[in-house]
């Protein structure tokens, strides 16, 4: 089928809908939390055997035939709340949920479980809650939302303490990761040892791995919203917490109470600080340190209007005395519009802006000069929901992004250094997108859509052809603002679950997912110089073609619940670099240093939960294999991707001691990591080199850690609160290989010796949280 066929097949499906002769009529309203204000997302609104959710702004829409109802409101960690209403007009309904109380007698602990439905069509939906990530013992303590979100199912770190992940067999640069709709291109500080988020200003947490709402593009594997408090309208509050390298400080209030409010957000190490203790001048001098700051307000102009400003920023410096410096940061803001047209029509309009930068500094007699490379985007987003029955729900909206990528600028005081400043890349991706979530029959619910992209890429520059050595063959130049070339692409999306019984479903999806911003790494770790490059005339959007299906069964009155998924996805025009490339390259032209092929990704995830009583957790297996094929790599045959793993086991365990202690403790074991290693050596001019047959054919020994944890809540009065953590990381000392490096032997120097590196064992931390 033509891609124009297939747009005109899908439009027409997805506007079809049902309709009822007996009138009827609509509730709708916003639902927020009584104590703080904020609207809460995905509550449950249950009328009768008709049932609907609020949005991602507390918005909800449920359409009735004339009657009275009893409206069942619930959502976790509130108390559930009942309404009724005699329905024989239009209804607008502002409900208020107060907080879910515990008792200090016979408390009973509920894990959520938010992106877990039966009836939901969405699959391979991962949640966690505040509570979650804040009992889940960590590396220094530091509460992560990433890390944590690594123990799930399909999400695999990218190496020891590292914030980077992938999901079902994707590379790092192949996951969205989204700050109140603001893309964040390097989600790490400290070389990947933490991520940026503070959890303090995390409201809510989504990833998405398998079949993404076509609200969502840009990248192949999976998406990551996050959501920022939006701060309490009610009184003042101050949270915060010390820990053994960082503090932190959150503050959020009324600006007008019940209509406006505001947050802000702090955190900073002081791992600067300790290495100023030391007498040794070269440990004295050097600088390692990260901040960020989050701030939010939002101000409801009426019944039907809101608005929403917000922003990140953060940013790390390493240095080595005078000699070498590292800066790098994220920047984000967002201002938004929600406006409600009518009971059954919400919009929400984003003016976005991104940037991401880093900058070198060598400082070294003659050779001094800085290198500075950045990213960044102006992003225009208007989306609309409208719930036009109960069976019905249609989104549908554009995307408009202006990228601009620096990719390296060389410049000095010393005139003996030539600067050099490499060509700019300003693209324009728009997009357009429509999905219906639809309710067939009471068992059989079915989320159809198509997003379709347009991909310009804009002069001014010089862009290239190259042959099959790598050699460019013709230079091409173009003036600002001329269109080098457009990528169009259709993107449909697909999902279905059937309802077996009151226990059980399955769950079938496909989403064909596109991708015109690449990193190009030569490591499986997160590094704040790897390069971003946008979609050129060589290099291709990278297209992803992902299958799943899964099983879900509540067990023991919905106790627990085991979820089981099966994917396989198949990966178009992926890029690796030649071998013998330079992976420092700065010249114009790094498509001389790449190839381009296809990959191929499945696997097998298992998740058992238990979700309520003192003692809660999960399970999570990962049985999986990622592989790539591209024509010069490898002999022409199919080799592992750096991110292939067989194996990945997560448990976690929490157990609530008494109404003061929490202690808490998670097991991980996963197949080492893929890595190319030599093959043998030779000698040239005395010097020892190196020679590698097969990319990726050996593997790290594997990796396998015991974390364990616990609270202790100190004064838990109503004005002021006080708890104090522990953890201690890696509790049995493994030795897990972050590097393995060679050497000769220092008896026989034909002999080679592998070296094994690890950093981090028995890590013990404690911190000091807050509120009043």
């Amino acid at each position: 089928m033509t891609n124009s066929r297939l747009l005109i097949f899908l439009t027409t499906f997805l506007f079809t809908t049902s309709s009822y002769a007996q009138e009827t009529f609509t509730i709708s309203g916003t639902i927020q939390s009584a104590s703080t204000g904020e609207t809460l997302i995905g509550v449950s609104v249950i009328a009768g055997t008709a049932g609907t959710a609020s949005n991602e702004y507390g918005f909800f829409s449920i359409t009735l035939p004339e009657g009275a109802y009893r409206l069942e409101i619930s959502a976790l960690g509130m108390q559930s709340k009942s309404v009724e209403v005699e329905l024989d007009k239009d209804i607008q309904l502002n409900i208020q949920l107060e907080e879910a109380s515990q008792s200090l007698e016979g408390v009973t602990v509920t894990a959520p479980s938010e992106g877990r439905s039966l009836e939901s069509p969405q699959m391979g939906v991962e949640q966690l809650s505040a509570e979650e990530i804040k009992n889940i013992p960590v590396l220094l303590g530091e509460r992560d939302i990433i890390k944590s979100m690594q123990l799930l199912p399909g999400i695999k770190s990218a190496g020891e303490g590292s914030s980077g992940f992938f999901v079902r067999g994707g590379a790092r640069d192949q996951n969205l990761i989204l700050l109140d709709e603001a893309p964040v291109y390097n989600a790490s500080h400290l070389l990947g040892f933490f991520s940026t988020f503070n959890s303090d200003a995390i409201k809510n947490m989504t990833l998405y791995k398998g079949g993404m709402p076509a609200q969502y593009g840009g990248r192949l594997s999976s998406v990551l919203d996050l959501k920022m408090n939006e701060g309490n309208n009610r009184e003042y509050d101050v949270s915060g917490g010390i820990g053994l390298i960082s503090a932190k400080l959150n503050v959020e209030g009324p600006v007008q109470k019940g209509r406006s409010s505001f947050l802000v957000t702090g955190r900073r190490t002081y791992a600067d600080l300790f290495l100023k203790l030391s007498n040794d001048s070269t440990i004295n001098n050097n600088t390692l340190y990260f901040y960020d700051l989050n701030a939010k307000i939002n101000y409801t102009l009426g019944d039907k209007d809101r608005i929403y400003l917000s922003g990140y920023f953060g940013q790390d410096r390493l240095g080595v005395g005078e000699t070498f410096g590292l800066d790098w940061g994220n920047g984000t803001g967002t201002v938004r519009w929600n406006h409600i047209f009518n009971n059954k029509l919400f919009s929400n309009t984003s003016l976005i802006f991104s940037n991401y930068n880093y900058k070198i500094s060598i400082r070294s007699g003659a050779a001094d000069f800085d290198i500075f490379s950045q990213i960044r985007d102006w992003n225009l987003k208007q989306e609309f929901q409208w719930f036009l029955n109960n069976r019905n729900n249609i989104r549908f909206g554009f995307n408009a992004i202006r990228h601009t990528i620096r990719p390296g600028e060389v410049t000095s005081a010393n005139s003996s250094i030539n600067p050099e400043i490499l060509q700019k890349r300003r693209s324009l991706e728009n997009s357009l997108y429509a999905s219906n979530t639809w309710e067939a029959s009471d068992r059989l619910h079915i989320t159809y859509g198509l997003r379709a992209t347009a991909f310009s890429i804009l002069g001014e520059g010089e862009f290239y052809r190259i042959d099959t050595e790598g050699k460019v063959t013709d230079t091409m130049s173009y003036k600002k603002g001329d269109v080098v070339k457009t990528w169009f692409n259709l993107e449909p999306r697909l999902a279905a679950s059937y309802r077996l019984n009151d226990n059980s479903s399955l769950k079938a999806s496909y989403a064909r997912n596109v991708q015109n911003l690449h990193l190009i790494s030569n490591s499986s770790a997160s590094s704040p110089t790897d390069k971003w490059l946008a979609s050129t005339n060589l290099i291709k959007p990278e297209i992803a073609d992902q299958v799943s299906l899964g099983y879900y069964r509540d067990l023991f009155s919905g106790k627990y619940e085991l979820t089981v998924e099966t994917y396989y996805k198949d990966l178009q025009n992926q890029i690796d670099y030649r071998d013998g490339a330079d992976v420092f390259w700065q010249g114009d032209a790094i498509e001389t240093q790449l190839l381009f092929g296809k990959g191929r990704a499945y696997g097998l995830e298992w998740h058992f939960k238990k979700k309520t009583g003192k003692f809660t957790g999960w399970l999570s297996y990962t049985l999986s294999k990622t592989e790539r094929q591209i024509d010069g790599i490898n002999n022409n045959n199919w080799y592992r991707a750096r991110q292939d793993r067989t194996h990945d086991i997560a448990i976690v365990a929490m157990y609530q001691l008494n109404p003061r202690w929490t202690l808490s403790a998670n097991f991980i074991y996963y197949t080492g990591d893929a890595v190319t290693l030599p093959a043998g050596k030779y000698r040239l001019d005395g010097d020892i080199i190196y020679y590698y047959t097969e990319r990726n054919a050996y593997r790290m020994p594997d990796y396998h850690r015991l974390d364990i944890g616990a609270t202790w809540k100190l004064k838990q009065r109503e004005k002021f609160s006080s708890e104090l953590t522990f953890s201690l990381y890696n509790a049995y000392g493994r030795e897990n290989a972050y590097t393995i490096s060679f050497r000769e032997g220092e008896n026989d120097p034909n002999i080679t010796e592998a070296v094994q590196t690890a950093i981090f064992k028995f890590i013990p931390s404690i911190s000091y949280n807050f509120k009043f």
